[in-house]
This record gives C-alpha cells, structure tokens and sequence, in this order.
C-alpha cells in the first residue's frame, strides 16, 4: 500500500500552470497521479473558501479518476492555507477537527482525518512560527492541541499522519543547523514539541527505515537560487505512524521533482500484509 504526500503550494498554480513553476508543479503532480498511491494527501492547497473551480476540479478528476476527494479550506483568509485528500478506498467516516488551537489556526483548514476500518489516515498543514517567531507562541500551543488530537485517535486504532509539519527535528535534518537555531522551523521550542509528539507514541517513518542518512530534505527556499543545486535543505515533511506499525513500515522516499524548489513530495510504502 502506497501512500504520497505533498505541499503544493497552490493547486490552482499548478492547474493553470501559465509559469515555468507552475509547469513544473503540474508534472510533479502528473508524475504523482502515475504512481496511484492509494491515499494522497496535499497541503497547502490556497484554494478559496468556495473549494476548487470546475476547471480545478476537472483537472484532478482526470489526473485522478475513481478517488474519493475530501477538501477543507480555510475560513478566515480566502486563498490561504487549506488541505486536500484522495483515497481510492473509500473511508468509513472523514473529520474535520477543531482541536482548540489558537487564534484562527482552528479555521484555516489545516487537519483532514479519514478513517478507515484497521487504520485512521491524516494529513496537517502546521502554522509556520512567522518569519520574526511573532507566532512561535501560539504554533506551540498548536502542538500541544495536535498532539493531544493525534494521541486520542491513536487510543482507538492507529494511525499514519503526514504533511508539512514546519520543523526539522534533528541537526542532521538540515543542511545548515548552526546557522539556524533562531530560525522558524528549527527553534529549541519547535523541536522540543515535535519530540514530545514522538514520545506520544508515533514513529518518524524515513528516519525509522534510515537512522543516520544525511542530506535528505523535502524543502528548499525559493529565496535563494542555489538551495536545490546546492542541496542546502530542510527536512520538515513527514510520515508518522503510530509506532505498532513499525514492522509494516516498508520503503520512504522523496518524489523527485528536478529543478522545483520549495516542497518535494514524500511517498511511504507498507509491507504487503497491511490494510487500511
């Protein structure tokens, strides 16, 4: 069973694809759609809070025909934030949480939760602390909330959740980690609570099948011209699981996406004996 996840940073960007990035993210995610994962999961998806047009929706009907497609944009900003999942299976029961977050990060559609009959499958778009930490304050109570959401359905059955979870938890997931422990992302209080939420229960999927890789990222900034010819990344996307999954954990790896900066997909595979 196959599972991708992505930040696309505007569906529509990618449909319309009237730029040389924008035709860049559209075969990213024409290459996704050949791979057929059974769940994807996209974040940031910027749509309105009317959901996709009919050209968006047409475009992701071809690419993706036969999956259930499941939407959440945000309520407060139009154009802001907002997530997206497809299943070929079609799940018992999808949730939308409101887990008591801060300001508007509860209505900024950032948590889809599809539950099936063995396993619950989530994706989350976690708040960037703010180029000035000036939201580093309320993305930790985010954490606390989400790890709390994340640890009531893992009571129930377990769980594989993946998205842009805005920090890299060790030194050895970022090119430059002396350079950046004031930065957003690699703060001490953002990857002291992603530590808690492993310690909750849950497995970090890639380093389980890779303890000591180097030089493996989702994220280079679109700032700086050389991050992807340099290789100067971060790691901050991820599969998680609850950790009795661990020996159905079969293979991670990152979607190439060539000279695209910005955010790689990220594909995990289970053992043949798993099911959702």
């Amino acid at each position: 069973m196959k599972f991708i996840s992505w930040n696309i940073d505007s569906v529509n960007a990618a449909v319309e694809h009237k730029s040389a990035r924008g035709e860049m993210t559209w075969q990213v995610l024409q290459d996704i759609a050949a791979e057929q994962p059974d769940v994807l999961a996209i974040q940031e998806t910027k749509l309105k809070a009317t959901g996709l047009t009919k050209k968006q929706a047409t475009a992701l009907d071809e690419l993706f025909p036969g999956y259930h497609r499941y939407l959440r944009m945000s309520t407060g900003r139009s154009g802001y934030s907002g997530t997206m999942m497809l299943s070929k299976v079609e799940p018992i029961a999808v949730e939308m949480p409101v887990i008591g977050a801060p300001d508007e990060m509860d209505i900024e559609g950032r948590i889809i939760t599809l539950e099936f009959e063995n396993t619950y499958v989530s994706t989350v778009y976690t708040p960037n602390s703010g180029s000035n930490l000036d939201r580093l304050t309320d993305r930790q109570a985010w954490d606390d909330a989400y790890r709390a959401y994340i640890a009531d359905l893992d009571a129930k059955k377990p769980v594989i959740f993946s998205g842009d979870f805005n920090v890299a938890h060790q030194e050895i997931d970022l090119k430059n980690p002396k350079t950046n422990h004031k930065s957003a992302g690699f703060t001490d209080e953002e990857r002291e609570k992603f530590g808690l939420l492993l310690d909750a229960g849950f497995t970090d999927t890639f380093r389980y099948l890779n303890p000591d890789q180097t030089g493996v990222y989702t994220w280079w900034a679109q700032i700086s011209k050389t991050s992807k010819i340099n290789n100067s990344g971060w790691r901050i996307d991820y599969y998680l699981a609850s950790n009795r999954l661990n020996d159905q954990l079969a293979t991670f790896s990152v979607v190439d996406t060539g000279a695209r900066q910005d955010h790689a997909p990220i594909k995990l595979e289970m053992t043949d004996d798993f099911t959702i």
